[in-house]
């Protein structure tokens, strides 16, 4: 009896308006983030494509990153979403796209992430938990939006996650 052992490589790089519609397709493929408008991630590949992150495998995209500065906050990067295709769930992509955004020369002055989650996405719970560990970084949370700041009905409170300070 013979046991393969399946290694996964995927290849990073900032994004291009041109991916704009696949990464719009692999949010709604998620059925847990909220879908933004295609035109919103064609502005986030074409204005912000230092702090987002495109994970391919044999050049399909299965996993993206928006992130951006908070202009009031320079030594912090605000992440937006990961997204895993489902195929590539539980392979550490997730934690990989955050380093690889880490390690860019864009966020060397870098010192927290921020990122906001709703108490039912305990993956992503669990992700920033694991990346604050591997940082060795505390991970605080706090409230951020409450319910009814929401305008659509059902959609849950987000608490933010701080992870840092971040020494490098």
């Amino acid at each position: 009896m013979s046991s393969h052992l399946t290694t996964t490589f995927f290849h990073f790089r900032k994004p291009r308006k041109e991916d704009a519609a696949e990464i719009w397709k692999l949010i709604k493929g998620t059925r847990v983030l909220d879908l933004n408008s295609a035109y919103c991630y064609l502005m986030l590949c074409e204005w912000f494509p230092d702090t987002c992150v495109i994970a391919e495998e044999d050049q399909q995209i299965v996993g993206f990153v928006s992130a951006f500065r908070p202009p009031n906050k320079p030594d912090v990067i605000f992440v937006w979403q990961v997204a895993v295709q489902e195929s590539m769930r539980g392979k550490g992509l997730g934690k990989k796209l955050l380093q690889e955004l880490l390690e860019r020369d864009e966020c060397e002055n870098i010192h927290y992430l921020e990122a906001t989650v709703s108490p039912s996405n305990l993956a992503s719970q669990s992700l920033f938990q694991s990346l604050a560990q591997q940082l060795n970084c505390s991970c605080c949370v706090q409230e951020c939006f409450s319910v009814d700041m929401f305008p659509e009905p059902g959609h849950e409170a987000e608490q933010i996650y701080r992870i840092g300070p971040i020494v490098r």
